[in-house]
């Protein structure tokens, strides 16, 4: 494989127009385009460039398919044909673009349509173009972990290097393909032994009861519900934000999460756990009736001037942020309200059952995982509990 250069998007001085400059098979390349030099035009040329790159380095580029008619093409014909035949000649299972459709339309019944919409999405966007038009067998151990390195070298809206984690995430339907395909066609899958890239532990970070204090006091009055509702029965995000009355039971005191809301369009909830009644507070039920009197007459809890759920992206820049900043308290993203539910539940010495089964998880692992380092300072049962129980009992009841 050859050695691999990152190639780049410029403008010629002359015309103004952009032009692409990268190496294939030793040799610099540039070529032309009658693009102007604005944002939308750069952004083109990027993912372009990506899948450009993406090929070299999986060696299945071909120059004249994507550059017809330049002189640099014919530079590389000869080397072209002659891929192609052997992979006419070899030829005998399917391409990955035509499994890739066909276990697509198997998978997505079982599937939530914001899963299926992830999926199809990183198909068309990062895998097919670079992956689609190799046969499913030929495709390498080395071709999985050439396409990962592209990955890590792509960014996202914000500039940044793609997360470890989503990466992951797209390389996710590569493995479940192959597999499928190695048991269908008798084959060995090449992922075997490819391990996910290593997550760096999110750590909660909750907010203390002096800070939601003064969020709630601060924030926004058609929000003040909103985050008295988030902060105090430790719903996610998905959860809340497309929250109807028809799931408030103010007579029983319960809120029943019966489904999410994603990307505008609600799904069943994330797992049979998190299908669940959560137990609402005084404070919480009091601002649920004062939400009532405010949007009670519309199918929604919190919604907006246009009577529809607000955007996450909009509460979170046009209210949440701000105010955090205004009252000098450490920037943390909205999901920090779910893990202050739970620590401030540990400290009130609720049963972790309970707690786990208001946070909607089948099990008491992953609150002990999570939380546990906070419990001995919100209560200030850092083991001298247990220190007392043993003076009691192993001294015979002396002390008393």
């Amino acid at each position: 494989m050859e050695e691999h250069h990152m190639g780049s998007i410029r403008i010629r001085k002359e015309t103004g127009k952009l032009f692409l400059d990268f190496n294939y098979r030793g040799k610099r390349c540039r070529e032309q385009t009658a693009l102007d030099d604005t944002k939308p035009n750069r952004l083109k040329l990027e993912k372009a460039l990506n899948i450009i790159e993406a090929e070299i380095l999986l060696g299945i580029f071909e120059y004249s398919k994507c550059f017809p008619g330049s002189s640099n093409a014919k530079k590389f014909e000869t080397v072209v044909e002659v891929k192609q035949a052997n992979t006419v000649a070899s030829k005998s299972t399917p391409l990955l673009k035509d499994f890739a459709e066909l276990w697509f339309s198997e998978m997505k019944v079982q599937w939530r349509k914001s899963n299926s919409r992830s999926v199809e999405a990183n198909l068309q966007n990062h895998i097919l173009p670079v992956l689609g038009d190799k046969e499913v067998e030929a495709i390498t151990k080395a071709d999985i972990l050439a396409f990962r390195s592209v990955l890590a070298k792509k960014t996202n809206r914000d500039g940044n290097p793609l997360a470890a984690s989503t990466i992951n995430h797209i390389l996710t339907p590569v493995r479940m393909m192959l597999n499928e395909a190695a048991n269908r066609y008798h084959f060995n899958s090449p992922y075997i032994g490819i391990k996910s890239l290593k997550v760096p532990r999110s750590d909660a970070h909750p907010f203390t009861v002096e800070e939601v204090r003064l969020i709630i006091d601060n924030v926004r009055s058609d929000f003040k519900s909103y985050y008295i509702t988030r902060f105090f029965t430790g719903m996610r995000t998905c959860e809340i934000d497309g929250l109807r009355w028809r799931h408030i039971d103010f007579e029983r005191k319960q809120i029943l999460v019966r489904e999410s809301y994603i990307n505008g369009r609600y799904s069943y909830t994330k797992n049979d756990g998190s299908c669940r009644e959560i137990e609402m507070p005084s404070i919480v039920h009091k601002a649920l009736k004062d939400q009532y009197e405010v949007s009670g007459n519309y199918d929604y809890v919190f919604l907006s001037n246009r009577f529809k759920p607000y955007s996450l992206s909009y509460i979170t820049k046009k209210v949440w942020y701000p105010l955090l900043e205004s009252l000098n308290i450490e920037r943390r993203n909205p999901y920090q309200s779910r893990h202050t539910a739970a620590t401030l539940w540990l400290a009130a010495g609720e049963s972790p059952e309970w707690i786990a089964r208001q946070m909607g998880h089948t099990t008491t692992e992953m609150l002990f995982r999570v939380y546990s380092r906070y419990v001995p300072n919100l209560t200030r049962q850092d083991g001298s509990a247990f220190e007392r129980l043993l003076e009691r009992e192993m001294s015979g009841g002396k002390n008393e």
